[in-house]
Formats: structure tokens, C-alpha cells, sequence
């Protein structure tokens, strides 16, 4: 049995950073019905992101500008145990699907609301997206180009944040009403999820009040010299390959130094000390590329690793799907058999649990696919008043 057998998530998540939460619920056992608001063919959703991210879930397609649509919603509700919504703050009161409508038909029922910036505040009724949430926490200004202008992650870390962020939400509602008896409503900012997961440049800002720079390829936790990214061997079909170096400590300094096959450069009193490597690590920097250039950066990687030296290649879409040993050794990539016969590939559950392992079982559904079920066995309506709601307008088949 999966860990959260027998939980029902009513789910009106979109984008990105909601479907992650209530993936990671999906993938662990619990009854996601996704609540789709507008009808199919779902087109592309599922392969790519969008497949990845429904994988798992029950989908019905209900019209939430018709009166029966919201009837249909508020019945679900009323059967779930958790519903779980990113939308901004407004949205779901003006359905009358938040926690103070809800709970007058469910008194133990659980309300995630994961807006942009949380229910109270000035900007409480932001619109936002990963990029926003990212330049507002200062992530896009601390990942500048080496020429000043902002730069940031080149996809929405926010929403992956956000995403565990709320899935672990998601288990303390639930295990406090195990425990309790008593659902809750539960107000997650985006935004500072985001924050709180800045780094040191947090507590720099915070306790000694100083404006923060772009750190580059330093060490942000503690000095380190050789620490950076330095250009290898190119490949027969690929000429952009790097390896990260980390030297913190003086052993760590000689093993690298043995490791290198002990260059004369490496014995020049310049570098005898972390602090001396620091004060000339731009000639220090060239001196070690001179040396990974002529690596491959998978060869330099398992070289210093076996010396007890942190480094790890700058992996690309290649590596990390088709030739990583480590995640293929622990079937990290799940795959799944779609209507048409074919086979696709999502990424997996990083969860290895030894009892009630998550898993991926089903690919993401058809925009209402499970009508049928959501309205007909689980909420009761015949089979003509399901096609009474059809020609309304309120579901759409």
C-alpha cells in the first residue's frame, strides 16, 4: 500500500508550482482529481512538463462559471480531504470554495492556498510567476553575468520550491489532524518559500545590514581556493564541457595538487596557504584550467572524487537523461505507456522508501477522462443527469 492511500486531494492547481505539489502526493498514493477549468483535447499534456507534472492524477472538466459547476465543485469538496489551490487570494472566495465556505460542509477539511505572496500584505493580490518570485527574493540579481546585468536561473526554481514547499505543507495539515481531529487552513507565500531558501546572502543582509553583490564562482558558505567552474576536453559531438572545483581545506589543497600529477605551478609559495591561494586565485584559476582542459570533465570528476576532492561536471540535458550512471543505477527515470500505445519518459520520485515506495503508475489523463467516475461513482449522479449536465454547460465531456 502506498503511504497516502485512501487521501483525496480535490486539486484546481495550474502552472507549474501547485501541480508539483500535488504530483508529489500523486506519486505517494493519494486520490488527486485534478479540477480542470475548461474542456479538452488535452493536445500535447501528455508528454513534455505537462505530462510529467498530471502523471498520477484523476482529471474532470467543470465549468466554474455555471452554477451546477459549482455545485459539482463544492460536492467534491465536501469528499475530499484536502483542496488545494495556487491561485491569487481572491480567486477561491469568489467561487465560495475557501476554507471559511468549505468547512461549514467539511468541518475537518484541509485548504491549501499557495498564492504568489500569501492572504495578507501589500501585495497580497500580486499576480505572479516563477521569474517575478525569483527577481523580488533576489536570486536574479545575486545570479548576474560577469558584466553586472541580472541574470537568474533560466527556468522557474521558484515553482519547484514552492511545489515541495507545499507538498510538505500538505503532510503536517494532514498528520495534525490525524493526531487532532481538526483540518485548518494553510496560507503558503510563494514568495517566501522562495526567501527562505536564499542562503547565506540572507543572514549577510539581515545580521551585518550589507548590500549583497553578485558572488560569481565564489564560495558563499566557506573560502574555498581552487572554487569554480573550469572548461575540460571537449567531446567528439559536444565542445561545452566544465568541471566544478571545491577547495576548502589545506589537505584537501594537496590531494588535489597529487592528483593533478604535483605541477611545479602548484609549488610556488604563492599558494602554500587557503589564504594566499584566495588573495591570487584568478592565476590560480588559470593554472587549473590549464590542467582540466586537457580532462575529459567525467575523467577529472571520478579522479578527484577518488582523491577525496569535491568536483562534479556541469552536467546538460544529455548528461543528466541519457548518461548518468547515478541516476540510472537508482531508476530514477520512470516511464509510462500512453492511449496510443507509446512510451514516454517523466522524471521519477526521488523518494526511496524501503516500505510504501512512491511510484509513477499512470500518465497524465485526458481533460476529463474521469468524468464518469468523479461524478457518477464517486458523487452519485445517474447517467442522465450527467448528460443533463453536459447540454448545460456545467461539465464538459
Amino acid at each position: 500500500m502506498l503511504p497516502l492511500a485512501g487521501i483525496r486531494v480535490l486539486d484546481f492547481t495550474w502552472v507549474v508550482a501547485g501541480p508539483v505539489a500535488t504530483r508529489i502526493l500523486a506519486d505517494h498514493g493519494a486520490e488527486v482529481i485534478k479540477l480542470e477549468r475548461k474542456p479538452g483535447p488535452p493536445g500535447e499534456r501528455q508528454r513534455g512538463l505537462q505530462g510529467d507534472l498530471h502523471r498520477n492524477k484523476l482529471s474532470i472538466a467543470v465549468n466554474m462559471a455555471h452554477p451546477r459547476g459549482l455545485e459539482i465543485a463544492r460536492r467534491l469538496a465536501a469528499k475530499s480531504d484536502l483542496v488545494i489551490d495556487n491561485f491569487s487570494a481572491r480567486v477561491m472566495r469568489n467561487w465560495q470554495m475557501d476554507y471559511d465556505s468549505l468547512v461549514q460542509l467539511k468541518p475537518d477539511i484541509i485548504c491549501i492556498s499557495m498564492s504568489g505572496f500569501g492572504h495578507v500584505g501589500p501585495r497580497a493580490s500580486y499576480v505572479s510567476y516563477g521569474p517575478t518570485l525569483q527577481a523580488l527574493s533576489g536570486f536574479t540579481l545575486l545570479m548576474a553575468e560577469d558584466n553586472g546585468e541580472p541574470a537568474g536561473f533560466g527556468y522557474s526554481y521558484a515553482d519547484m520550491a514552492a511545489g515541495f514547499t507545499g507538498a510538505l505543507a500538505a503532510l503536517m495539515a494532514l498528520w495534525h489532524r490525524e493526531r487532532t481531529g481538526r483540518g485548518q487552513f494553510v496560507d503558503l507565500s510563494q514568495f517566501e518559500a522562495l526567501v527562505s531558501l536564499i542562503g547565506p546572502a540572507m543572514l549577510d543582509i539581515s545580521v551585518n545590514q550589507r548590500a549583497q553583490e553578485p558572488p560569481g564562482y565564489s564560495s558563499q558558505e566557506t573560502p574555498a581556493a581552487p572554487h569554480g567552474v573550469y572548461r575540460c576536453r571537449s567531446l567528439p559531438d559536444d565542445n561545452d564541457r566544465w568541471l566544478v572545483i571545491s577547495v576548502r581545506s589545506q589537505s584537501e589543497w594537496e590531494r588535489l595538487v597529487q592528483a593533478m600529477g604535483s605541477p611545479e605551478w602548484a609549488r610556488h609559495p604563492r599558494f602554500r596557504t587557503l589564504f594566499l591561494r584566495l588573495q591570487n586565485r584568478r592565476e590560480l584559476d588559470r593554472h587549473v584550467e590549464s590542467w582540466t582542459m586537457t580532462q575529459s570533465a567525467e575523467d577529472a570528476m571520478a579522479l578527484l572524487q577518488k582523491a577525496g576532492v569535491a568536483a562534479g561536471l556541469v552536467s546538460n540535458g544529455m548528461d543528466i537523461c541519457e548518461r548518468d550512471p547515478q541516476l540510472q543505477a537508482r531508476g530514477f527515470w520512470g516511464t509510462v505507456t500512453l492511449p496510443d500505445g507509446t512510451q514516454t519518459k517523466v522524471t521519477g520520485v526521488p523518494i526511496k522508501m524501503s516500505a510504501t515506495p512512491g511510484s509513477v503508475r499512470t500518465p497524465s489523463p485526458h481533460i476529463g477522462s474521469s468524468n464518469d467516475y468523479v461524478l457518477g461513482e464517486l458523487l452519485g449522479y445517474s447517467d442522465a443527469e450527467r448528460h443533463q449536465l453536459i447540454a448545460e454547460g456545467a461539465v464538459w465531456p
